[in-house]
């Protein structure tokens, strides 16, 4: 077990298997030094936990805890064509939507449960530039999706 994920099993966590494509695309993609995940949904077992709209059906609390199952996700999606965790450098950026409800503004403090997430498997190299971005609807009517650039070390 690598080094990350004997972290994330310390957080009371399990790296989860890569959740299949839902279109023509791949999970993550490696280009030299980087890896770049397609958006990940927070997908537990195969399912959305609930859908909806954050500030609506959805509660930023939830969304938050929603979240950081997509970096979670992301982080499997990195493994599948890294083959290990700890050859992770650091986290570049990340991208956060959020399907909010016409009101809701708290984009960022969604987003937050990937960003702190990732500094608590990763420490310093979780540290990223970051973007929180409200939509109107996401794939399969998701509260929120997540994409993660890294760098990595061979």
């Amino acid at each position: 077990m690598s080094a990350v994920e004997q972290r994330i099993a310390e957080l009371g966590l399990k790296l989860p298997e890569v959740v299949p494509p839902l279109a023509a695309y791949q999970p993550a993609v490696r280009s030299g030094a980087y890896v770049h995940t397609s958006g990940q949904l927070p997908m537990v077992d195969g399912a959305l936990p609930v859908t909806g709209k954050v500030g609506a059906e959805v509660s930023p609390e939830q969304a938050k805890e929603l979240a950081a199952v997509c970096a979670l996700n992301a982080l499997a999606a990195v493994k599948s064509v890294t083959g290990d965790l700890d050859k992770i450098v650091r986290v570049v950026k990340v991208v956060g939507f959020v399907a909010s409800a016409p009101d809701f503004t708290g984009q960022p403090g969604v987003i937050n449960g990937a960003s702190e997430l990732l500094g608590e498997i990763l420490g310093d190299k979780g540290v990223h530039a970051r973007s929180a971005v409200g939509v109107a609807v996401l794939p399969i009517d998701a509260p929120v999706e997540v994409e993660i650039q890294v760098e990595i070390a061979d």
